[in-house]
């Protein structure tokens, strides 16, 4: 288990405004292309209860509305980039099945989906183009398919704008090109809220992850932990000493240097919980790594084991300055 003793906000989850006019003031606003977060001072986040495996999220909060007045707003729900360059040399995951409950009851919440590359963002082109923006159920084929339905000029302007990666093969038919997406897409969930004046309001999430993950981490292999890629993983992930040995002791385990452990890779939005009132009140995360032989590293401290499978972290009175990013590997091609 990684342990980060400096970090100071290493696992906090949030929902936030945008969108709206409050009874007594803006607690956000709209821009043009999408909800732009901004903070409230009439609402705090009383109490946050987040769980995170690869199979689901569950977070569970409390929020009370300290003015004189209901406010009602928009409250909107940032899911974790999704960069489809990825797709090349691994697998990127995408949430699915999301759910939101206020008081117990059922709340239907709206997508808003962009496309962004390079600081750009393209989903008008894209829709106009009749190009989905994201993956389904059975990965990009979809997205593969309807670009090489495009005519080749417009596949070589949408390379030129960086969107697409022109691949060329040939299968015994003579030279063929496949596009293939390089964007990132860019989801928030979002539904009207009315808070009460002067008592608590519950909101509950759930949602499975869609974990990216990859046949073989590269943390596995000693020549790679120096490289520019490993050394990110290792900072995003705060990576110890602890956690290396134990892959050093897996990999051999699988058959030493030609062994792939697979590894999983869950993120989670934190930094929007900055957004409320005052400091979250009372803050709990629990990891669960899954299979008892699976491995995990993540950025916090004062982690407490609490079962075979689950770590856990509480907090008082905190704003939170950095997401969560989650790290498991496993000796399976499968976490039980």
């Amino acid at each position: 288990m990684s342990r980060a003793p400096m970090l100071r906000a290493g696992v906090l989850a949030a929902a936030c405004f945008a969108s709206a006019v409050s009874a007594n003031d803006s607690t956000a606003v709209t821009a043009a292309g999408g909800i732009v977060l901004t903070r409230t001072d009439d609402i705090d986040m009383v109490l946050e209860d987040l769980f995170v495996s690869v199979a689901q999220i569950r977070v569970h909060y409390i929020f009370r509305n300290r003015s004189a007045a209901d406010i009602r707003t928009t409250v909107a729900f940032p899911m974790p980039d999704r960069d489809l360059s990825q797709l090349i040399e691994g697998d990127v995951g995408y949430p699915s099945e999301f759910h939101t409950r206020v008081d117990g009851r059922p709340v239907t919440a709206t997508l808003e989906r962009h496309v962004v590359r390079n600081g750009h963002d393209y989903t008008a082109m894209l829709e106009g183009l009749h190009v989905p923006l994201a993956p389904d159920a059975n990965g990009t084929e979809v997205i593969i398919a309807a670009l090489n339905r495009l005519p080749a000029a417009r596949r070589a302007e949408l390379a030129r704008l960086g969107l697409v990666q022109n691949d060329e093969y040939d299968e015994g038919r003579g030279p063929q090109v496949e596009a293939r997406p390089l964007w990132t897409v860019r989801d928030t969930w979002h539904w009207e809220q009315v808070f009460p004046a002067g008592r608590d309001l519950v909101v509950d999430h759930d949602y499975v992850p869609g974990a990216g993950s990859s046949a073989g981490t590269p943390l596995a292999y000693p020549d790679q932990r120096g490289t520019d890629y490993g050394r990110a993983d290792i900072r995003r992930y705060c990576v110890d000493s602890q956690f290396i040995a134990a892959l050093d002791r897996m990999r051999r385990a699988a058959g030493g240097d030609d062994a792939e452990l697979p590894d999983y890779r869950v993120s989670y939005i934190l930094t929007t919980g900055a957004n409320w009132r005052s400091p979250i009140g009372r803050f709990r995360l629990v990891v669960d790594k899954g299979d008892l032989r699976n491995v995990v590293s993540f950025c916090a401290d004062s982690v407490h084991r609490i079962s075979p499978t689950q770590f856990e972290v509480r907090r008082e009175n905190w704003r939170p300055d950095r997401d969560l990013d989650i790290l498991i590997v496993t000796p399976q091609f499968w976490i039980c």
